[in-house]
């Protein structure tokens, strides 16, 4: 549990970090508002729950698509397509430029524990 903190806890630095480079901003806002807007069109095209139209919408967009869930109608079928084509490409932006300054604040703590003098014990 642990490991799973500690890697939460970089990733929200990153995200935090992110949010001061206009580009990371587009890209978060983005990706906000393509889950935002699955969310609610699964919810009120597909009847389903809030959490699992959420839900659905993130296992979508990264690919990792379990199958639990699947659009049944028509309409939802048509949206989910066009929602992939276009919401992956924003995703892999959006994850890449997180790692990106994950990268950045790791690198910026080596470069300072090396620039402090040891100290005398």
């Amino acid at each position: 549990m642990l490991p799973f903190l500690l890697t939460l806890r970089r990733i929200v630095r990153g995200i935090w970090r992110g949010l001061r480079d206009p580009e990371f901003q587009v890209l978060f806002s983005l990706a906000f508002l393509t889950v935002l807007s699955g969310t609610l069109f699964y919810t009120r095209f597909e009847a389903m729950r809030w959490l699992d139209a959420l839900y659905f919408s993130v296992i979508t967009l990264t690919t990792i698509g379990y199958g639990d869930f699947a659009p049944q109608t028509d309409i939802g079928k048509i949206f989910t397509i066009g929602y992939v084509l276009t919401g992956v490409g924003i995703m892999v932006g959006f994850i890449t430029k997180v790692f990106d300054h994950l990268q950045k604040a790791r690198l910026d703590e080596l470069e300072a524990k090396q620039k402090t003098p040891p100290s005398d014990s």
